[in-house]
């Protein structure tokens, strides 16, 4: 019997034909990629999106697709003008429409997405839909795409009119309807093949979505290879690959286009050269900072439907800040800010902030835009923070600069000026400085999606994360320092 499609599967069979050979015939290769974050957004966008043109009907989710499809007809039957999750199925093609109108003697289709844009994906699974409709009966007069409006700012309430923008994409979708139907059976012939089909590694193992067997495909791709070269684009490491320069031992050989900061981690790498170090750079930089030293580390939330005044679509909100203060005769102090789980962390967090960093002193971020731009939106949010704030963005100084312009270059830092390669690239070895040594948090997309989290978590596991959360964020600051350290060392 032919596979089932439905719309995602569909979707699935667009990025890469062989998801739906390996989830027919090797599912258990699958890793988990999907974030619960990602998911979480996606469901309250699309409950949302329903009320966008008033009173709707539901059908309700259900193991039994005949049974949605069943109702929908009662639905359309009965007069419904809207219809959420309207679903329809067809030789083996199912899809539910996220939002179903009337329109005229016919219908139209609005798929919902918690985007701020429109992928090239998206028209694929609108162009599905519209196949299956058209070939269930329905007269589909228009397609569009109904998505998160990035240029929406909260005020007072929440305004779904404002929030959200739609997008017709009619004559995209229809004119794709042969090419659905020919993708449809090449999808079905693909997944029914005997043999583990042989298909080239690409863009679109990332692209749009991280294929979930990533680690099966590329099992024999070396751990050291043409797709560690950092900062070279992905076209052109596939290019490279698929020309065979796979390993760094064929870049030496065969001298592919590679600038000259990609040059020395492949040649540093390979020969085990030893660290290149200018102290005469590092010096420089040395001499642009000022006692006391005031390290500071944001971490960040994002909301897809904004909820506090002035927050837009997935606007960076900072929670959290980690500060340790160094003096020139070494002392540390350490401060540090989180804000209440479940409230607006920016105000608090704003005048905190200001308290802790007085103005006109130097403070240090590692890789500062970052930095700069959480307190350039807080200086926008509250005017009477705004000049104190402004001076503290100032006089921000970037500990990254000596290692992204290489003055000190580590086999270790593999091409990366990152702290969370620099970090063990200086220090290797110590406990005390191991992420991986953290207890729920290791990185900042853990921390991300921590704080909203709590707010719906019991007291006790508040408690723990918050612990965490501050242990986390404190290490970022530390590492700060023992970088500086370093840099100290080997300028003098």
């Amino acid at each position: 019997m032919a596979i089932g499609l439905s719309k995602s599967r569909y979707c699935k069979g667009v990025q890469c034909p062989k998801i739906l050979w390996m989830d027919k015939h090797m599912p258990e290769e699958a890793v988990d990629t999907a974030s619960e974050a990602i998911l979480a957004n996606g469901t309250r966008v699309g409950e949302l999106a329903r009320g966008y043109f008033g009173d709707y009907s539901e059908v309700e989710y259900s193991d039994d697709k005949k049974a949605m499809c069943q109702r929908t007809q009662e639905l359309i039957e009965a007069g419904a003008e809207t219809i959420a999750e309207a679903s329809f199925s067809i030789d083996g093609l199912y899809c539910a429409v996220d939002i179903l109108r009337r329109n005229g003697d016919g219908w139209d289709i609005i798929e919902v997405k918690s985007s701020t844009e429109v992928k090239a994906i998206y028209v694929d699974d609108m162009a599905f839909q519209n196949y299956v409709l058209t070939r269930c009966g329905l007269n589909v007069k228009r397609v569009f795409n109904m998505h998160l409006d990035n240029s929406y700012v909260f005020h007072v309430s929440l305004d779904i009119q404002g929030l959200f923008a739609v997008e017709d994409y009619t004559d995209a979708c229809k004119s794709r309807y042969d090419e659905v139907a020919n993708n449809v059976v090449a999808f079905r012939a693909y997944a029914e093949q005997v043999e583990e089909p042989e298909q080239k590694i690409g863009v679109y193992c990332w692209d749009p979505y991280e294929c979930a067997y990533c680690q099966h495909c590329w099992k024999d791709v070396p751990e050291q290879s043409v797709f560690n070269i950092h900062r070279l684009k992905k076209h052109k490491k596939f290019e490279y690959y698929h020309k065979g320069i796979v390993t760094f031992e064929d870049i030496i050989r065969k001298t592919p286009h590679l600038s000259e900061k990609q040059w020395r981690q492949v040649e540093t790498a390979f020969y085990h050269k030893p660290d290149e170090i200018d102290r005469g750079a590092i010096r420089e930089f040395l001499k642009t900072l000022s006692y006391p030293i005031y390290h500071l580390d944001f971490e960040t939330f994002q909301m897809a439907v904004p909820e506090w005044e002035g927050c837009k679509p997935y606007g960076q909100i900072p929670f959290q800040y980690s500060l340790h203060i160094e003096y020139a005769d070494g002392r540390l102090d350490h401060r540090e800010f989180l804000a209440k789980e479940g409230t607006d962390p920016r105000r608090a967090l704003a005048e905190r902030l200001c308290a802790d960093i007085p103005e006109n002193v130097c403070s240090m971020a590692y890789n500062m835009k970052f930095e700069k731009e959480v307190i350039m939106s807080l200086a926008d949010t509250y005017s009477d923070l705004a000049e104190h704030l402004m001076n503290i963005h100032k006089n921000m100084h970037d500990l990254m600069i000596p290692f992204q312009s290489q003055a000190w270059y580590s086999e270790a830092m593999q091409g990366s000026y990152s702290i969370k390669y620099v970090l063990p690239a200086l220090c290797p070895d110590d406990p005390e400085l191991d992420y991986h040594n953290l207890d729920q948090i290791h990185n900042g997309g853990e921390a991300m999606n921590a704080f909203p989290a709590m707010a719906s978590l019991p007291p006790d596991e508040v408690e723990k994360l918050r612990a965490n959360l501050l242990k986390y964020c404190g290490l970022d600051t530390y590492a700060m320092v023992k970088v500086l350290e370093k840099l100290r060392e080997v300028a003098e």
